[in-house]
């Protein structure tokens, strides 16, 4: 080794379950961090050594700046020596705001705006006519070529169709000296008296001068009555030869010549949709609106009115007034409040739902009368509407979460612009088609463009260009060609959004900087991966440091310096087991160099379930980037969905199949992707869809209370002998409610410290040192425990803990089985990985009772598993397929494909060039298939 290599060394780390240790991680390497889930690596590498590089940069703002932040703790480490400014590129943290799109998070869409707002030319929105604008020297040669020896009157546009009789603008006219003005075509002259009629639209132009064009007198006072006319006309200026009707209008600004209509010159904010100036009017720049579903209206069709068929008037309390007026209208048709809701006719739902303003005839036979019956009522969907517009009331959010669909904006088509900003184009293409493109397509469409500017245009738009395509080379190089400008950030998965955030900060540049990045291969084809470590490379050739915490394969032998960490997790880890060069991994002694070097493997099962013979088919899917796709699921098998990333498997699963059975088992809001018909619902019964979002947004949520175990530790201790002396009932034991809890901290362990600018930190409570209960509640003990002990017990401690009980004993059984063993009951949710979180739901499922006949659907359920972890997590999952239950799986780790009993491989690449099944069947069968690339990849497995 030479000696001048440099260090980041660490000296007794014990964040977490680090067992104080030391570590050297050289610098300017690419180095990856691996070892079983929960052993510790995110607690080395980010609530170690990032926390510290954050409080360290904290540290250099003046004591002003930093009393805002509060304290940040220092991590539990004696010194960390050799520290470069740190950024952390973790996967939780993406934007849920539905205004942020793929393009604003690169700052791809800043210059893009930038580029549309200096070289893009605008076309008229009536006939399509390129609009012009000129500089006041334009207009003028302009004028002296076309009306050379012409007698001309100057006139500047004051009123463009608008009504009102304009007495007072008369006046002021007249008052500066203006004698003549042409209204409506015709040239008046100004009087004090002069009033035009107030309700019809006029066009007032006044005439500022008249000119005789070549003549001296004329010449020398051109310019001043044009700059004249210029600021009086708001920037547009008319010509009109003596005698003739026809005026020649000319604008500074882009102008219509056929309408008169102008745009004011773009502006980058003309682009943006965040912005009052480019956004939408009707949908403020979000692209869709919420519209009221009368779908949603009827409960139960056989019940009347009065039985509470209509939902809305369940939830609106005071609704008399609304009642009156639909019994009004059902009179009309011989019906009740009593009627049947399905046999209120069609014509009496209209009025009901839209309203409408008469009086209407209705003969009472008996009586031999006719009786006269007034509707005067808006309807009751405009009246929802009202009350959801109106965010200050009560039920605005509940009424808009039951009835209302979120539907593409009618005026933007969901481009989420200002008609106007659309009508500037490049090549033909307004920004939002722009947006839309693929970002290959993209790359493509620049260069495509770049020779068919003029010469001036290129010198402007080649520094734009320039900074344009090299931040999208980055985006294609981590594998994200087949997303859009356009896609909102809330559709991304954890993957894509760490991927994106990646391409941003190689687009950086910048140079010794510790990058520390969360498993970034999540969500990746094993294609994309190899481009991916490129990229990783890149960052570490310019001069930075890469630490990434990762299980891939491919990712720990292509890495310059490997750490291991174990030897098991939660307390049970936290050591450094082994640590150097990957070639040197094979002759290491622990769990990861067994599955490298293959003493350890995941087996392949001899044979492959045969299934039940009952499957569920789809047709016709057609959503996102799907070509009409039929699906065929076969039950009671595992069945793995693999492809390229943005080969359509979300959108098919998990936006056309999932919402399809969610809808019809639960009834819930989600609208499916199109598709044409689905067949075989009946051969389940009910649908888990098992995702990595976190159990829980606060730190109140923890495995306990989430499982539903802790009610019944709970009620434990409000048996006991000591609590019924005390009166203690089981909410005396909940840190949720008051009674119990520590009052400081309210039951939460921890309080907040808001940062500003930089995520919340949470700090332990002084009161009660974090237990979260008052001391009075911590003296009840069960076999010496108090709830606080209890809440702090791993799961494995616990399963010992509770073997005589059950209902706790079954549940905490399932967690260990799922190999969380490690993680406490009352770890707070917020700690959890993707991982853990996906595994908890999973052990949830595992303890409820069995109908066998469950479709569960887990998208990617191995991130942040070691091999050893997803070994558990398949013998978990197939333990519930062996009940009759069926999976599917949506998965690119080779070690699940190479266990499917059925693959679907779609493809076969990613964006529009997927969105096609190539290939379905038996591992055996994919590998044989030339088509696909999974197979490929899967052949070297088998």
């Amino acid at each position: 080794m030479a000696e001048n290599k440099e260090y980041i060394e660490v000296y007794g780390a014990r964040e977490h379950n680090l067992k104080n240790i030391d570590v050297k991680i050289p610098r300017n390497e690419l180095v990856v961090i691996t070892g079983l889930s929960g052993s510790g690596k995110s607690s080395l590498a980010f609530d170690t050594i990032f926390a510290e590089g954050q409080r360290r940069y904290i540290e250099t703002f003046s004591a002003y700046a930093r009393q805002f932040l509060g304290g940040l703790e220092r991590p539990d480490v004696d010194k960390i020596e050799g520290l470069s400014p740190v950024i952390a590129i973790e996967q939780k943290t993406t934007n849920k705001n539905p205004r942020s799109t793929v393009g604003t998070v690169t700052e791809l869409y800043d210059f893009l705006r930038l580029l549309f707002a200096r070289v893009s030319d605008a076309y008229s929105l009536s006939s399509g006519k390129k609009l012009v604008s000129y500089t006041e020297d334009q207009i003028l040669e302009t004028i002296k070529e076309n009306f050379k020896g012409d007698k001309i009157m100057l006139l500047a546009p004051v009123v463009r169709s608008r009504k009102g009789h304009y007495h007072e603008l008369f006046v002021q006219m007249a008052k500066k000296g203006y004698g003549q003005a042409r209204i409506d075509g015709e040239i008046q002259d100004i009087e004090y008296d002069l009033k035009l009629d107030r309700y019809k639209t006029h066009d007032i132009d006044i005439v500022i001068d008249r000119w005789i064009i070549g003549e001296n007198a004329t010449e020398m006072r051109m310019e001043q009555s044009l700059r004249t006319a210029m600021d009086m006309g708001e920037g547009i200026i008319g010509i009109q030869k003596l005698n003739s009707d026809e005026v020649h209008y000319f604008s500074k600004n882009l102008m219509d010549d056929d309408t008169g209509h102008s745009l004011a010159l773009p502006e980058p904010n003309t682009f943006s949709f965040n912005s009052p100036k480019g956004s939408c009017p009707n949908c403020k720049g979000l692209g869709t609106i919420k519209k009221i579903n009368t779908d949603y209206f009827v409960g139960n069709p056989k019940h009347s009115i009065n039985q509470g068929a209509l939902l809305p008037l369940v939830d609106i309390k005071g609704n008399n007034f609304l009642l009156s007026q639909i019994k009004n209208i059902l009179e009309i048709f011989n019906k009740n409040l009593s009627t049947p809701f399905q046999d209120i006719p069609k014509e009496a739902l209209d009025l009901i739902y839209y309203g409408a303003k008469r009086e209407v005839g209705v003969e009472l036979k008996h009586a031999g009368i006719t009786k006269k019956i007034k509707i005067n009522f808006g309807g009751l969907v405009p009246f929802l509407e009202d009350i959801i517009a109106d965010k200050e009331s009560y039920y605005s959010t509940s009424l808009a979460r039951q009835y209302t669909t979120e539907e593409i904006c009618t005026k933007c088509g969901g481009a989420r612009l200002h008609p106007e900003s659309l009508s500037f184009k490049i090549d033909g293409k307004n920004i939002a088609e722009v947006s839309a493109l693929s970002l290959a397509d993209f790359k493509e469409w620049l260069q495509e463009v770049r020779p068919k500017f003029s010469k001036k245009n290129s010198i402007i738009a080649h520094e734009i260009l320039k900074e344009i395509e090299t931040r999208l080379q980055f985006l294609l190089d981590v594998g994200l060609e087949y997303l859009s400008l356009s896609r909102s950030s809330r559709t991304l998965s954890g993957g894509e959004s760490q991927r994106i955030r990646l391409a941003t900060q190689i687009g950086s540049q910048l140079v010794n900087v510790l990058y520390i990045l969360d498993e970034p291969s999540i969500g990746l084809h094993q294609r994309d991966n190899e481009r991916l470590i490129a990229s990783l490379k890149n960052l570490r050739d310019i001069g930075n440091s890469v630490i990434v915490v990762e299980h891939d394969k491919e990712m720990i032998l292509e890495a310059d310096h490997v750490l291991d960490i174990g030897p098991k997790a939660g307390k049970y880890g936290g050591e450094i087991l082994w640590q150097g060069s990957p070639d040197e991994l094979a002759k290491a002694d622990t769990i990861t160099a067994d599955y490298l070097n293959g003493r350890k493997k995941i087996e392949v099962p001899t044979e492959r379930r045969k299934g039940n013979d009952k499957k569920i088919v789809l047709k016709g899917a057609s959503g996102n980037n799907l070509k009409n796709v039929n699906l065929e699921i076969p039950l009671g098998k595992l069945v793995v969905v693999t492809g390229i990333s943005g080969s359509g498997k979300s959108s098919l699963i998990n936006g056309t199949l999932y919402p399809i059975l969610n809808q019809h088992f639960y009834r819930s809001i989600q609208e499916p992707l199109p598709y044409k018909k689905i067949e075989g619902i009946d051969n389940i019964d009910k649908i888990v869809d098992v995702d990595q979002t976190p159990i829980g947004r606060t730190p109140r949520s923890n495995p306990a209370t989430y499982t539903g175990m802790f009610s019944v530790i709970r009620n434990l201790f409000a048996e006991h002998p000591e609590s019924k002396i005390r009166g203690y009932k089981p909410g005396r034991f909940s840190f949720n409610v008051k009674g119990g809890r520590c009052e400081t901290c309210q039951g939460g362990g921890l309080k907040v410290i808001e940062m500003n600018f930089l995520p919340d930190v949470y700090v332990h409570c002084e009161t009660c040192n974090g237990k979260r209960f008052n001391r009075e509640t911590l003296e009840v003990r069960y076999k010496g425990k108090s709830i606080s002990d209890v809440l702090e017990m791993t799961i494995d401690e616990a399963v010992q803990f509770f073997q005589p009980i059950p209902k706790i004993h079954s549940k905490v059984k399932t967690l260990q089985d799922v190999g969380l063993g490690y993680i406490t009951l009352g770890q707070q949710s917020t700690t959890l990985s993707g991982g853990e979180a996906q595994r908890i739901k999973l052990a949830t499922e595992l303890s409820k009772r069995q109908t066998g006949n469950t479709l569960y659907i887990l998208d990617e359920p191995t991130t942040g598993l070691h091999f050893e972890d997803v070994k558990i997590l398949m013998d978990a999952i197939n333990k519930l397929i062996d009940l009759g239950n069926s999976f599917i799986i949506i998965e690119h780790n080779m070690d699940v494909i190479k266990l499917a009993d059925h693959i679907i491989d779609i493809g076969p690449e990613g964006g529009k060039h997927g969105g096609t099944i190539v290939t379905k069947g038996t591992p055996e069968e994919i590998i044989k298939s030339r088509k696909s690339l999974t197979g490929k990849f899967l052949k070297k497995e088998l």
